[in-house]
């Protein structure tokens, strides 16, 4: 667990000192939906949902899927002396979680901001909206992983990434319905539950399947 936190941290201080992440996907989020504020105006219930969901997974595949991918083979091999393949996937994936949370919650507020804000329940869009980035998260760091490994062929993370990720973009879609309105549908919990468990088996894989990886 003490190498999980100290990967961590070192992830956590290199954007910090750099920055350029979050700072250029910022300006990406900020920059298409101003482009979608001139062609469009305040947009309907329905489009507003889906562009979002949308812009949240392209801001994934630029932000979170290049956790791998900018790691160089002599630093990948400083840390296979340092820490096990476990401890180094759990990091990636907890720092990957926090980095596009965050980002939900800017894409929100810049949405909010430009094209309105339709939402009627603001606390479940937001839960929803960190949950979906969370689940977004953990699967384009795995993919990220498994491509880091194929001479670092981003091609390849999306190939794989977008099938896997369409439905659950589509699911994550029905759930932010329902923060439009006040009603609150049978199905919700359901899908809640089905969205989690994809997650944690996302999780699981990547704790099974990494260390072969790491191997190689």
């Amino acid at each position: 667990m003490k190498a999980v936190i100290a990967l961590f941290k070192k992830d956590l201080l290199l954007e910090f000192r750099q920055q350029y992440t979050f700072y250029g996907i910022l300006l990406y989020v900020a920059s298409t939906i101003f482009v979608l504020y001139l062609a469009m105006g305040q947009p309907e219930d329905q489009v507003w949902n889906g562009l979002f969901w949308m812009i949240q997974l392209f801001v994934c595949v630029n932000a979170v899927a290049k956790s791998f991918l900018q790691e160089s083979r002599g630093r990948l091999l400083y840390f296979y002396s340092i820490a096990g393949p476990r401890d180094f996937i759990l990091s990636k994936l907890l720092f990957n979680v926090l980095l596009m949370g965050l980002l939900s919650l800017v894409s929100w507020i810049l949405f909010g901001l430009l094209l309105g804000n339709p939402v009627q329940n603001g606390l479940r869009f937001m839960g929803l909206a960190v949950f979906g980035g969370l689940g977004l998260s953990l699967v384009f760091t795995f993919l990220s992983a498994i491509a880091a490994r194929a001479q670092q062929n981003a091609a390849l993370m999306a190939i794989l990434g977008f099938p896997l990720i369409i439905p659950q973009i589509l699911l994550m879609m029905k759930l932010a319905n329902t923060a439009f309105s006040q009603v609150i549908q049978d199905s919700l919990g359901m899908i809640v539950l089905l969205l989690a468990g994809l997650d944690l088996l996302v999780v699981a894989l990547a704790i099974i399947l990494f260390p072969f990886l790491w191997k190689d």
